[in-house]
């Protein structure tokens, strides 16, 4: 479609009151051209609906030693497109310190939810910029800044790291590489004082700025022109790139995340039609082209091993399909990766619905991947909660185009994310007892199981603060809270946080379970009341 004729029809559809209609039109376009040219367009359009979408609200502040204006319009696009309405508050030009360090700043009185803390190497370390290799007390005053915002904010903090300038890549050509103390290795002791730092706070994370710009070129990635007429950094085609990198941690930040991800296979997990071209005609294996489909295998079973679950969504004979599943040489993904399938002729969005039902979780946190276009606008339409992962015709993108998704991005991974395919697998365990007893009660005593409630610890306190930032199908208030949140709550006398873990005799399920209450005399008000997909209807609830 025209641009002008795309703008025409969203503008239509808002006239006439189906916000849903817009957003869907807004958001497959964002998919196909997430950029510059249209993100002014989204994010306006957006702004007249949100109120009428129920989306998720948060809000960042942006605190920059440098202009990041341009950048803004494309982040609040890529929230809108995930589901987040965005509020940013713009620190002043240079004034980061000031900002983090005084209790009465604007920072404060915004009471964000996330920080960014964008500074340069030019600006925090001008004397490594230009090449000197005199790191000075850098580390100390990041050290102070964090600490500061720690003590005065329980906002998540994002902190990008230092890039190492080209100056300091080749100004003393060839002799640097034989030199321990050149400014580029100064830059990275820094960088990984940083992550240091970061770790030594809840919430604090480090967005590695350095490789991001190594992966898009150091020559490429900065506009002399625009650093010294209007003190932007990067170059105009870049700054989706920038965007995209704090979208990574504003989905799992917000609660955003896939977990699930429904996998087509003809042209999609292997090349060709395996009805048609049969085992040795499809294309998998370590060449071009089958090697394209191979890495993205490997890229999905990454996620996998992140704790997001796999699982086939096919139109195709199922004896054909398991067969190529199951034996074919090339397959780096096994059946037992898959924690459910739909290989059938149905329409794939009732599919996604069933496995959904199987694996107990929402459609919504359901991301389909499928190489043809035709099947994924089928099921933005007749499955709009779902997520639809744009694919580019190019098969050897795949796997990136799977990798750079927001949706399967994770800040933390607890041992229930590691465990999580044990879990289903011992799931089906529970499903064939519960169909070999005459009644609910048998099958709850056959399970036997343990459930273990206490107060939250250091040990559990990760864990139980993820929970509330992606538990969405059972929880109660769906408020979402922070590491640095669920401790002060903890500590405090006017507060209770419990945790509940499962055991039964097929499985540890791990913890699952969240309950915080406010004490206030005799009156405990719930605050949070939530627990895992997994474990729901198995009278655990009742006990907790």
């Amino acid at each position: 479609m025209e641009p002008g004729e795309f703008r025409k029809d969203v503008d239509r559809a808002i006239a006439i009151g189906d916000a849903a209609l817009a957003a869907r039109m807004l958001a497959s376009a964002w998919e196909v051209e997430p950029g510059s040219a249209l993100a002014g367009f989204v994010a306006s359009r957006y702004d007249r609906i949100a109120g009428r979408l129920g989306l998720l609200k948060q809000r960042w502040a942006i605190l920059r030693s440098f202009t990041v204006e341009p950048v803004v319009p494309i982040l609040k696009a890529g929230a809108y497109a995930g589901g987040v309405a965005l509020e940013t508050h713009l620190g002043e030009f240079n004034a980061y310190a000031q900002e983090m360090l005084d209790p009465g700043s604007a920072l404060y009185r915004f009471q964000p939810d996330v920080a960014v803390l964008a500074v340069q190497t030019r600006d925090v370390a001008p004397a490594l910029w230009r090449g000197e290799s005199a790191a000075g007390d850098v580390l100390s005053r990041f050290g102070d800044w964090i600490g500061s915002f720690r003590k005065y904010s329980t906002a998540a903090l994002i902190v990008h790291s230092l890039e190492v300038p080209m100056a300091a890549c080749a100004g003393g050509g060839i002799l640097d590489a034989q030199r321990e103390d050149n400014a580029a290795e100064a830059i990275q002791r820094i960088n990984r004082g940083l992550r240091a730092l970061a770790g030594e706070h809840r919430g604090v994370y480090v967005l590695d700025y350095d490789a991001l710009v190594a992966r898009h070129g150091r020559e490429k990635w900065g506009d002399a022109r625009k650093w010294l007429t209007v003190r932007l950094p990067v170059a105009s085609a870049n700054l989706p790139h920038l965007a995209r990198e704090w979208l990574r941690f504003l989905h799992p930040l917000a609660g955003k995340v896939a977990k699930c991800v429904a996998v087509d296979l003809d042209n999609t997990l292997w090349g060709g039609v395996i009805g048609e071209d049969g085992m040795n005609g499809i294309r998998l294996g370590a060449e071009y082209p089958g090697a394209a489909y191979r890495e993205l295998q490997r890229a999905l079973l990454d996620l996998k091993r992140r704790g997001i679950l796999l699982a086939v969504c096919s139109k195709n004979n199922p004896p054909d399909a398991m067969e190529a599943l199951s034996s074919h040489p090339g397959m780096v993904l096994q059946p037992s990766d898959f924690a459910a399938m739909r290989i059938n002729w149905d329409e794939k969005a009732l599919n996604l619905r069933e496995i959904a039902a199987d694996l107990n979780i929402g459609l919504d946190t359901i991301a389909f991947l499928d190489d043809n276009p035709v099947e994924r606008q089928q099921v933005r339409e007749q499955a709009p909660e779902a997520i639809v992962i744009h694919l580019p015709q190019d098969p050897m993108g795949y796997a990136q185009a799977v990798r750079d998704c927001p949706w399967f991005e994770r800040l933390t991974l607890s041992e229930e994310d590691r465990q999580r395919g044990a879990y289903y697998a011992a799931q089906r365990q529970r499903v064939e007892l519960e169909r070999s007893v005459t009644s609910k009660e048998d099958f709850y005593r056959g399970l036997d199981q343990v459930a273990e409630i206490a107060p939250v610890n250091a040990q559990t306190l990760a864990r139980v603060s993820q929970l509330t930032q992606k538990t969405n199908q059972f929880n109660l208030t769906t408020r979402r809270y922070t590491e640095q949140q669920v401790a002060e709550m903890a500590a405090s006398p006017a507060w209770r946080v419990w945790s509940l873990r499962v055991k039964d005799k097929y499985a540890d399920n791990g913890l699952v379970g969240v309950a915080i209450a406010r004490v206030n005399g005799e009156v405990c008000e719930i605050d949070s009341f939530l627990m895992s997909c997994r474990v729901i209807g198995r009278t655990l609830e009742t006990a907790l």
